[in-house]
């Protein structure tokens, strides 16, 4: 199994930022989507963002754009997230998933998960 762990989370203000990790159990990430995906109490886990396999290509969510940049670097085996201008309703668990293939915004695509980073965003 592909091994992904997250980290980077924790308690910020209003408007401040984070970046997140995700270290991944692999010689190369060629060919790996991957995705961000976060998950509030009580609320459905929800896609934040997709990087392609070469990083030629972002997706984000309504909510994450203008305000959340994904990235990657192949050759550390790291996905990022890169989140300013924070706002309380971001507080969530975040998750990292790989999928071999395309992006997608549905969680049944992906193929591997990291165990998740709170974010707390509160004053």
């Amino acid at each position: 199994q592909l091994q992904l762990v997250e980290s980077g989370g924790g308690l910020v203000q209003p408007g401040g930022s984070l970046r997140l990790s995700c270290v991944v159990s692999k010689s190369t990430l060629d060919y790996y989507a991957f995705g961000w995906f976060r998950q509030a109490p009580g609320k459905e886990r929800e896609a934040v963002s997709c990087i392609s396999h070469r990083g030629g290509s972002t997706d984000y969510a309504d909510s994450a754009k203008g305000r959340f940049s994904i990235s990657r670097d192949n050759a550390k085996n790291t996905v990022y997230l890169q989140m300013n201008s924070l706002k309380p309703e971001d507080t969530a668990v975040y998750y990292c998933a790989a999928v071999w293939g395309m992006c997608n915004n549905r969680r049944d695509f992906y193929d591997y998960w990291g165990q998740g980073t709170q974010v707390t965003v509160s004053s």
